[in-house]
C-alpha cells in the first residue's frame, strides 16, 4: 500500500491547495498537486510539461512561465544551456510560491534558488495585459500552463486567459521571433482558431502519453511572432 503524507496545505481566496507526497512500495516517490479537490498534476508523467518548456529552447533573454505547478516547466527552461537570462514565473496561488521558496520539494527549491528566477504571485492574465506582476515584456517565450485548458478549468477565472484580448496582448508582448505556447489537456479547436485569427501560422502539437494504463493526447498550441 502507498504511504501518503501532506507536504503543504493552503486555503485562500482561490480555494484549497494541497501538495502531497506518495511513497510506493517500490520506493518511488511521487509528488501530487490537488486544487479545490481536483487532481491537477503529479510527477509521474511530466513529458508534456517538458515539451512545453522546449519551445523556449532558443531563448537567451527573458521567458515568462504562467503557472508554477510542481516546477517542471520552469526547471527545464532553467536547465537549458546557455539558457535565458531571466525567467518570470507568475503563479496565482501564494502557497505554491511559498513552498517553492521554502524548498518543500527538491524541484521547487531548484527553481526558487536559481538567480535568474523571478517568482511572482498573481494572475498571469493581468501580467499579459499590463495590470499584474512580472518584470515586463518583451519575452522571447511565453509558456502558459495555468490550468487544464479552456475546456476543463479548475479556476473559473482562468477563462479570461483564453479570450481574444488576452491572446492578442500575449502576442504583442513577444519579442520579434518569440513564441507563445499554451498547454491543454486535450484538443482545443476553438482556441486554435482564435490563435490562427491572430496569426495563420499558429500550430497544434499533440503528445501521446500513458497514465495508469490509459492513453491521453495532451496538446500544446503555439504562435510565433514574425521577425521584423
Amino acid at each position: 500500500m502507498d504511504e501518503l503524507r501532506t507536504l503543504g496545505h493552503g486555503l485562500g481566496m482561490h480555494g484549497e491547495t494541497v501538495l502531497r507526497e506518495r511513497r510506493r512500495p517500490s520506493g518511488e516517490v511521487v509528488h501530487e498537486l490537488v486544487v479545490n479537490g481536483v487532481f491537477a498534476m503529479d510527477s509521474t508523467e511530466t513529458a508534456s510539461e517538458r515539451e512545453l518548456a522546449g519551445f523556449a529552447a532558443e531563448a537567451r533573454g527573458a521567458v515568462l512561465v504562467g503557472g508554477l505547478g510542481l516546477g517542471y516547466t520552469a526547471a527545464v527552461v532553467l536547465d537549458r544551456q546557455p539558457g535565458p537570462a531571466r525567467v518570470d514565473v507568475v503563479e496565482l496561488d501564494p502557497h505554491l510560491v511559498a513552498w517553492a521558496r521554502e524548498g518543500v520539494t527538491p524541484l521547487l527549491a531548484r527553481v526558487a534558488v536559481d538567480s535568474r528566477t523571478r517568482l511572482h504571485v498573481g494572475d498571469v492574465t493581468a501580467t499579459l495585459t499590463g495590470r499584474g506582476p512580472g518584470t515586463g515584456p518583451p519575452w522571447e517565450a511565453i509558456l502558459l500552463d495555468v490550468d487544464n485548458g479552456p475546456d476543463f478549468l479548475i479556476h473559473a477565472g482562468n477563462a479570461a486567459l483564453y479570450e481574444d484580448a488576452t491572446l492578442a496582448a500575449a502576442a504583442e508582448a513577444l519579442a520579434p521571433g518569440g513564441v507563445l505556447a499554451l498547454w491543454c489537456q486535450g484538443p482545443a479547436p476553438e482556441l486554435l482558431a482564435r490563435l490562427r485569427r491572430l496569426d495563420g501560422s499558429a500550430q497544434e502539437h499533440r503528445y501521446a502519453v500513458q497514465r495508469e494504463g490509459r492513453r491521453f493526447s495532451y496538446v500544446v498550441l503555439t504562435l510565433r511572432r514574425p521577425v521584423r
